[in-house]
């Protein structure tokens, strides 16, 4: 039994969420978010994807908003446009590259900002590669303007995620905020200082009037950690990090049995 009313907010990780991993978006979950819609909910896709990334959620669903590059862009999901960013400054991208060699031997860069993605050749990418596929030596080349997100990945998986989070979490203390959304890929992203989903969620509810109380949160990974504590009632996926649980108030089922769809329409059959 859930407890509490109906949620007047609804927020949700995207990738191993409710997107799953090879295929299409179930017809339940979209209908159970058509439903919350109809009834007034709220809904925020929060993601860690770069807004070029977000025209099949808009397709699929045809409503909602969403926050984007865990927490650096509130994105106007509908019209395809930033309204919002909090940037990572060039000094303290420099700073992170300049730390993160030394502690982590054998990570390599990319960097976001507006429509552009920029990696250094010893950076493999999985999902840029048709905007990308040159690279330069150095990202040091293309540090030239504050960004919405760094990533570093170790190529030769000399460190897993979860390594590399707690040493890059260390050793850039007030510089960056550090997380990571897939545990198999030796990979971290890298956003300014005090960005995350977690913030940048409470403060769009904080604009539209609402609390932790009025919310729920759905996520996987570790970039997902600070939205799952922050709402009063929150959901990790039972196939996604080991860590999700402490986190999270409650666990979802897997997202490829329609986890989250099934909370859903639990939730919509509480009092308003």
């Amino acid at each position: 039994m859930i407890p509490g009313k109906r949620p007047k907010l609804i927020a949700t990780d995207l990738d191993g969420t409710i997107v799953p991993h090879l295929g299409q978006i179930s017809d339940r979950t979209i209908a159970a978010f058509k439903k919350a819609h109809e009834l007034g909910i709220e809904i925020f896709y929060i993601t860690g994807r770069p807004p070029r990334w977000m025209n099949e959620i808009r397709d699929a669903f045809g409503f909602g908003n969403a926050i984007c590059a865990n927490g650096a862009i509130l994105y106007d999901l509908m019209n395809s446009k930033v309204l919002e960013q909090w940037l990572m400054p060039k000094e303290n991208q420099l700073e992170v590259v300049k730390r993160l060699r030394k502690h982590l031997p054998g990570i390599y860069f990319a960097v976001e900002y507006d429509d552009e993605f920029h990696r250094e050749i010893k950076y493999t990418t999985k999902w840029d590669i048709g905007l990308d596929n040159v690279g330069v030596e150095d990202i040091v080349e293309k540090i030239d303007q504050p960004a919405f997100k760094m990533l570093g990945r170790c190529a030769k998986n000399e460190f897993t995620s979860d390594q590399m989070l707690e040493i890059a979490t260390r050793e850039l203390d007030g510089i960056a905020n550090i997380t990571h959304s897939n545990s198999s890929e030796s990979l971290i992203e890298i956003s300014a200082v005090g960005v995350s989903k977690g913030q940048t969620l409470a403060k769009m509810a904080e604009r539209a009037g609402l609390t932790s109380e009025d919310c729920v949160s759905f996520g996987d990974n570790p970039n997902d950690f600070s939205m799952l504590q922050w709402a009063d009632r929150s959901w990790a996926m039972s196939d996604g990090h080991p860590d999700g649980w402490k986190y999270a108030k409650f666990v979802a089922e897997a997202h490829h049995h329609d986890g989250v769809a099934i909370v859903i329409e639990q939730l919509l059959e509480l009092p308003a």
